[in-house]
């Protein structure tokens, strides 16, 4: 059994050493198709070892039977959100195609509602999945905002740093990593922030309509995270003020009932 688990453990680690060689074809089909160059090739090459070195270790650790087709869709996303990073950073030394940007950005988008589907038809949901799946799409929202801060301003950071920093402040404040319930609207939120910034990013509006599609998306996830941050505040406040009940055995005796009731007494004493 040990070696039959070793196995697998290595064609998993293989394909994500495939996804990683595919990333380097995307990046040389862009290098040869707009002529990118050096920012770009650096940056989509530290994007692909990354991506390889973080998933293969979170493998390693977790040991699934098999990469699972869910991931398999979020790799592919996470190929093509390389190739949106590499050609966001070679924008800032030349003027890469935006159809090509948003071509690539927009099969992403479209790919984020196709992982989740296929892991529940599947039944391959995993932790490990949906946690790729959600670092992938804070990554392009984090790169999409960096691209559209340029035409916009470096306000427009903001949209994409939000969830960095909300996982940086849950490292001072542990009780912001309570699990939070289901909300359809926090998903929705989510998803608009990749179709407004590809909406700004794209330039076709003019360039009021691109701040309002902007701030409307900067508004809306202000709204979500400080809803989120209240009800774990709450959450976190309620939990701490929570007082054990003690309960005395019905079949006991009067006499031992008696000494249990002074024996409560004095530990909740000791507890207020």
């Amino acid at each position: 059994m040990a070696l039959n688990n070793t196995y697998e453990a290595r064609l998993v680690q293989q394909e994500t050493a495939v996804g990683a060689g595919v990333q380097v074809l995307l990046l040389a089909l862009l290098g040869t198709a707009i002529g990118m160059g050096p920012a770009g090739w650096l940056t989509g090459l530290a994007f692909a070892i990354a991506t390889w070195a973080v998933l293969s270790r979170a493998l390693h650790r977790t040991r699934p039977r098999s990469f699972g087709p869910a991931n398999r869709v979020t790799l592919g996303r996470a190929i093509l959100v390389g190739g949106v990073t590499a050609l966001v950073a070679d924008s800032f030394e030349s003027s890469p195609p935006v159809t090509l940007l948003v071509g690539l950005t927009a099969v992403a988008l479209i790919l984020d509602g196709v992982d989740g589907k296929v892991a529940r038809r599947t039944g391959t949901s995993t932790a490990l999945g949906a946690r790729f799946d959600m670092e992938v799409d804070a990554f392009l929202i984090l790169v999409l905002s960096v691209y559209v801060s340029t035409q916009l301003g470096p306000w427009v950071l903001l949209i994409g740093g939000m969830r960095y920093a909300f996982v940086a402040a849950a490292k001072a404040a542990p009780w912001l990593n309570a699990p939070l319930p289901h909300s359809m609207a926090r998903k929705t939120v989510a998803a608009m922030q990749g179709i407004c910034l590809l909406l700004a990013g794209a330039d076709l509006l003019p360039h009021l309509a691109n701040l309002g599609v902007v701030l409307l998306a900067l508004g809306s996830l202000v709204w979500s995270f400080g809803r989120d941050v209240a009800w774990l505040w709450r959450n976190a406040r309620n939990t701490r003020t929570a007082v054990p009940v003690l309960e005395v055995p019905a079949e006991a005796s009067m006499e031992t009932s008696e000494t249990s009731v002074e024996g409560i007494e004095m530990l909740e004493l000791a507890v207020r």
